[in-house]
Parts: C-alpha cells; structure tokens; sequence
C-alpha cells in the first residue's frame, strides 16, 4: 500500500467519522425536540396520587415515556411499563451522561414493614447472588445474558416514618465492561408501591446520590391511598414483606433490568452503521487488482472485528 493510498483513506475516514458524529448530533437533536416537558404538580394516569416534580427536574408524560423505553431503547412492550420518567432539567433523554427515574406502581397489596428492623442485608445479598447463579442457569438456555449482583451499591434503607425504601444494586450483564446501576425507591401505599426505577450506568451513582433526597418525597397518595389508610377488613396484604421488596424476583426477563439501556444507543448504531458503509468504499478503492484486493479484506476485516466489539 503507498503512502498516497494510505493517506487518502485515513483522510475518508476522518471525514466520514466527522460526518457520522454531526449526523448523529442532529438526529438525536431532532428526536429531542419531539418531546415536551412537564413541571409543577402531576396526576398519576391511575389515579392512586400525584407527584411534585422538584424543583431542577422535568417531568415526560406515561405515552411519551413509553415511546422512549419501547421504541427508543428497544424494551419489549409490556403492561404498565411506566407512569412517565423524571429525569434532571438540563439533561436529554438522549444524553450520553446522565440518568432518568422511570416511574411505575406496583398493586401488590398493603407491605407489612414488621421485618424492617430484623433484616441482615449482607446475608440477604448472599443469598441473592447465589439465587442469581441458578437462575442464570434458565437465561442462558432461553438465550438471554446472564446477570451478576456484584453488590451493593447502596445499602438498603428503611423510613419507617414515610414509608419509604430505598437501595442500589451494581449488577454486571454478561461480559458488558461497564457495570449497570440498579437503584430503586419504593413508597408504599395502601393497596400497593409506587415504584421508582433510576436508569444509569454504575458511573452515574454519584449523580443519583446527589440527587435522590430531592425525588424521595415526590410521591403524595390520593385520599384513601395512603398507607395508613389500610383497613385489614377489607384490604388484601401483600406477599411481600420489606426484605422481600429488597430481594425481589430480578431474573424475569423482562423486568426492570431490561428497561436499563445506554445513553449512547443510537451513536454507538451509527457508528457501526458507518464502519459498514465505510468498508465498501475501502473495496472500491482497491479493487483495481487482485494484490488490492487482498490488502481490501484484510482491512475489512478489522473494521468487521471494530464495530462488533
């Protein structure tokens, strides 16, 4: 390969990568422009209470938001996937940093908080990664990543006062470098748990520390709703206790898990849309005879093993 050659593709490339990210940058632009934002106070659509979206955050509508997990991020569709995403004022659904809280309620029935006090969390860990181990056993035979609990990222944290739980969990999927960030909040109710759900990678748990004493009391039941509105004459107990909350069943294969995607998505499938395109302009150009053609695939062939790490 001569040196012209070889600067006249690191110059196509250079172009082509610049055109790719400008691209990108206004296709994620206009997406976002698509979408229109609430503030103040926000009637949940099932009608068991409200949320204050505080102050420095904005608020996306349950059909927006539904948008953005399914057709966006690529979730399955699932019933009640979500009551809306709250997520920080200066940030875009598509930003590459950054987080989102997924809001949804769970009618599970009235959680007894009895076993608050009594629960060993670094036991209830054990026994979650080793629950974990098994049931990796079922995703892999069903075709889906296996799940690691590397631990806690937040220790578990019951409010007996509000009502109020809430822990993170860093979990590894498959060989994925970059752990994923698992922190929920539950706010129990009588007939059940608004369920919030941050949506970030481990890099981001600063930010959501950071944050989460200003979204912990966002969450007001309507009259008859509230926990200690609870009539045991009438009113159904959930199975789950505190501790069970914290547990919980995290191998489904939908789940919350799989509501978790990368800020980055639709850069990073541009970009391996580029090298594709890229790679048959590299054919061309040295198709003019066999020896070319021969340093071609060789060429190709990294950008195939390029864009599929």
């Amino acid at each position: 390969m001569t040196k012209t050659t070889l600067t006249i593709m690191l110059s196509l490339l250079t172009l082509c990568v610049f055109s790719q990210e400008q691209n990108q940058k206004v296709r994620i632009d206009s997406i976002e422009k698509t979408f229109n934002y609430e503030h103040g106070i926000i009637n949940l659509k099932n009608g068991v209470g409200k949320i204050s979206v505080p102050k420095g955050f904005k608020y996306l509508n349950a059909i927006q938001a539904e948008r953005v997990l399914i057709d966006l991020w690529g979730n399955p569709k699932i019933d009640n996937i979500t009551l809306g995403l709250l997520l920080p004022e200066n940030q875009g659904i598509l930003s590459e940093n950054g987080y989102v809280f997924n809001i949804q309620y769970d009618e599970i029935g009235f959680v007894k908080d009895d076993d608050a006090d009594d629960i060993d969390y670094d036991d209830l860990l054990t026994k979650i990664q080793e629950e974990t181990i098994e049931e990796n056993k079922t995703r892999k035979k069903e075709g889906y990543e296996t799940i690691t609990i590397v631990g806690w990222a937040a220790k578990p944290f019951y409010d007996k006062d509000r009502k109020i739980l809430h822990w993170a969990k860093e979990i590894k999927f498959g060989n994925n470098q970059i752990n994923t960030l698992n922190y929920n909040i539950r706010i129990l109710g009588r007939k059940g748990v608004v369920v919030l759900n941050a949506i970030a990678t481990e890099k981001e748990l600063p930010l959501v520390q950071k944050d989460i004493s200003k979204v912990l009391d966002i969450v007001k039941f309507n009259d008859g709703y509230e926990y200690k509105d609870f009539d045991s004459s009438i009113d159904e107990v959930a199975a789950w206790t505190i501790g069970g909350l914290v547990a919980g069943k995290v191998l489904t294969k939908v789940g919350l898990f799989a509501i978790i995607a990368k800020f980055g998505k639709l850069i990073i499938l541009g970009l391996l849309g580029f090298f594709g395109a890229f790679k048959t302009k590299i054919k061309k150009l040295f198709s003019k005879n066999k020896k070319n053609e021969t340093e071609t695939e060789s060429i190709t062939e990294h950008l195939d093993e390029t864009s599929t790490e």
